[in-house]
């Protein structure tokens, strides 16, 4: 505040810029506000004498006309009906484990120390990853990882499962009163754990669910595959009538645990943590009125690459050592290109026509007039509300954060989600859409931008419109933030030191 008042013409700029947005987004309503008026005041004795020579026209005439009027009409109606359908989200839950399951940073490093597998040096490797890892001492992970000595069975990796898994279906269908037998479609998306039977067919045997419905089991996708799903089941949609689509996003712990002391191959023992989501889709234009959301968009890039990964860098700040994540110089060059696809793809959708004006004005003075000016990044702030970025790490929303220009308000599910839940892989996103709501944030017309970044190298994105402001009294017992959002959000320091 104090900088604008010694800069006058700052605040100035600011109302220029957005009466300048405003002008032009709302250049369109104007025009149609102002185009019947024109025309009734310039043809409104035409209109007469047309109404006037109908009456004397013959019968051949009369049905030429209604000819013409049927060739306009049939093929309207034909684009009409085949239009994409509308596609509603009408709820999701997020599984919060039991408290038995919460992993403090002690606890991790005392079950590691336990395993007699890892080095003195690994052992500090991994407690200085997890001092700047942004992590809370609340986060979960699966009793397998608690017990001495560990269990690491297929059995216990599928009683994890399902313990994940029915929780988070178990809680959606008390909340929407959907009918089991009435789903017709099932994608679930799970990287690691890939049994036999698949995990959609634990599913369905769980909840009897019809024979004829259309199963998807995805693996060996990373964290980005719950938004993949999304896509998926999207697509599925649109050719099977009045139908639901559940979504169930989750990872395995108990079989996804390295016992080495490769350093790039421990960072996946700190980050990973236990969690699920389960989202409830719908094409039936009747469950528009208590629905949540509208899918508005989805955006799939892959971006090919051997052998990216999450490195672990060390780094010298004032004389003394430190841990950082960070992505490595392929990675950060490889995400960005993929970021890059994605938001060019997905930008003209979303923008305002007056940010789309300013951005080809630049890349016309850059490329055509060869013009030394630096690259307008669109202000992504004026598409959306809610930005819920994948919280693979502290680096990763950082590193989005600042290149899309989001404040920290904006940057709060993300790092509130790291802090409180940990890299809870494709189910990220939702745990951060259900902090916007918890907070209150969530109001008619809003939209939501969901991005998520995975193996492979992909970066999916998901736009989504409230259909009604989410009331945070009625989400009690139904959202995994509701009992403790009082606490939120929290400052995370950059280091928080773990006792040995």
């Amino acid at each position: 505040m104090a900088d604008l008042e010694k800069d006058p013409n700052s605040i100035k700029l600011k109302f220029l810029k957005l009466g300048y947005h405003y002008s032009i987004s709302n250049a369109m309503y104007f025009l149609i506000l102002l185009l019947p008026l024109l025309f009734a005041h310039l043809f409104a004795e035409d209109f007469v004498q047309f109404f006037s020579h109908l009456k004397l026209m013959s019968l051949p005439m009369l049905l030429i006309l209604c000819t013409m009027l049927v060739i306009v009409v049939i093929p309207a109606t034909i684009y009409l009906m085949g239009r994409p359908r509308k596609i509603y989200l009408l709820d999701f839950s997020c599984y919060k484990p039991d408290p038995t399951l919460i992993c403090s940073g002690e606890t991790f490093m005392k079950r590691s120390e336990l395993t007699g597998t890892f080095s003195e040096e690994s052992l500090a490797f991994q407690r200085k990853i997890l001092e700047r890892s942004g992590y809370g001492q609340k986060t979960y992970v699966s009793k397998s990882l608690l017990d001495v000595p560990r269990n690491m069975s297929i059995e216990e990796a599928r009683n994890e499962a399902k313990m994940v898994m029915f929780g988070a279906i178990d809680e959606l269908l008390a909340k929407t009163g959907v009918q089991c037998k009435d789903i017709g479609i099932l994608v679930v998306n799970c990287s690691i754990f890939n049994p036999t039977p698949s995990l959609s067919a634990m599913v369905v045997s769980r909840y009897k669910l019809r024979g004829s419905i259309l199963s998807y089991n995805l693996g060996g996708m990373g964290c980005s595959a719950g938004l993949l799903s999304v896509d998926l089941a999207k697509r599925l949609l649109q050719v099977q009538r009045n139908s639901y689509a559940l979504v169930v996003s989750m990872e395995s712990l108990t079989q996804n645990w390295y016992f080495g002391n490769n350093r790039s191959m421990l960072i996946t023992n700190c980050l990973f943590r236990m969690g699920a989501a389960a989202i409830l889709l719908t094409n039936q234009s009747t469950d528009r009125r208590r629905s949540k959301y509208q899918l508005i968009h989805t955006v799939r890039t892959h971006k090919g690459a051997d052998d990216i990964a999450y490195n672990c860098i060390l780094q010298k700040d004032d004389g003394a050592e430190a841990v950082g994540i960070s992505l490595s110089k392929d990675l950060v060059a490889v995400a960005g290109e993929a970021l890059k696809t994605n938001i060019t793809t997905l930008g003209p959708s979303v923008l305002p026509l007056s940010e789309q004006l300013l951005f080809l004005a630049n890349l016309v003075g850059r490329k055509m007039l060869k013009k030394k000016i630096k690259q307008y990044v669109p202000n992504f702030k004026l598409a959306f509300e809610h930005f819920c970025i994948h919280s693979g790490g502290r680096a990763v929303v950082d590193v989005v954060g600042r290149n899309l220009g989001l404040s920290e308000w904006h940057l709060e599910p993300s790092r509130m989600t790291l802090y409180r839940f940990g890299n809870v892989s494709s189910s990220s996103v939702w745990y951060e859409l259900a902090y916007c709501e918890a907070m209150g944030r969530v109001k008619k017309g809003d939209r939501a931008w969901q991005i998520a970044f995975g193996s492979g190298f992909k970066c999916n994105s998901v736009v989504w419109r409230a259909l009604r402001t989410v009331d945070p009294a009625k989400q009690k017992n139904t959202n995994p933030w509701m009992d403790e959002i009082h606490e939120f959000p929290v400052h995370v320091p950059e280091v928080s030191p773990i006792a040995m």
